[in-house]
């Protein structure tokens, strides 16, 4: 058996096993086994790569690692955040961190009622205002959860920038994604759900009073 083709079979064992893991990791419900199982098959490709040898396919595999390698650094620190939230524990502390920045303008709309609820909204700056409440909504401010969580999926008010805004946002399959690569996530947005809720009865007593009635 000459060099070459005990190299071409090495490099064909290897392939077939990286090809079965990679099969695996997209069987597995959970993120970190999916990224873990991803990444030897990576690995096992660019060994494939280096003896066949195909510089292209090891490119390609090289790349798709290193995005693997940073998909599961920064799920390590979300879950290690959300170990360490509690029941007061801000929003900045961990689901800021995957959020989106965005500004906008006073007037602008951020969602109307009726709407499709599919984004989360977390108020860095700046005010909002709905028509169906009577106070302003300031930073540090979670909204949009209840359409994003309710039966029907859709926005029960609508609400517009008072001031120039500075927001974070989430869209609503990056949410249930985080759900599904930790399911404590559910908790902690009860949790604060619940404390903002909390804080805003306490502002209003009217309203807490015909609530708990």
């Amino acid at each position: 058996m000459t060099s070459l083709t005990f190299n071409y079979e090495i490099a064909l064992l290897f392939g077939a096993i990286g090809a079965g893991l990679m099969v695996l990791s997209n069987l597995m419900k959970r993120m970190v086994p999916l990224r873990l199982f991803a990444l030897a098959a990576n690995s096992l490709f660019m060994i494939q790569a280096a003896l066949e040898p195909n510089w292209v396919f090891f490119g390609l595999q090289t790349a798709l690692l290193l995005i693997n390698v940073w998909r599961l650094w920064s799920l390590h620190r979300l879950l290690k955040s959300l170990e360490r939230a509690h029941a007061d524990t801000s929003i900045k502390d961990w689901l800021l961190p995957q959020m989106r920045k965005k500004k906008f303008k006073a007037g602008d709309v951020l969602f109307r009622e009726g709407e499709v609820a599919n984004e989360l909204f977390y108020i860095e700056s700046g005010s909002v205002r709905s028509p169906q409440f009577a106070d302003a909504m300031v930073a540090g401010h979670l909204i949009g959860e209840i359409g994003l969580f309710s039966e029907e999926h859709v926005r029960a008010a609508t609400v517009v920038c008072e001031t120039d805004c500075v927001c974070y946002t989430m869209s609503d399959e990056a949410v249930y994604l985080l759900y599904v690569q930790n399911p404590q996530i559910g908790f902690y947005l009860i949790r604060l759900i619940i404390g903002q809720l909390r804080t805003e009865l306490r502002r209003r007593p009217l309203v807490a009073s015909l609530v708990t009635e």
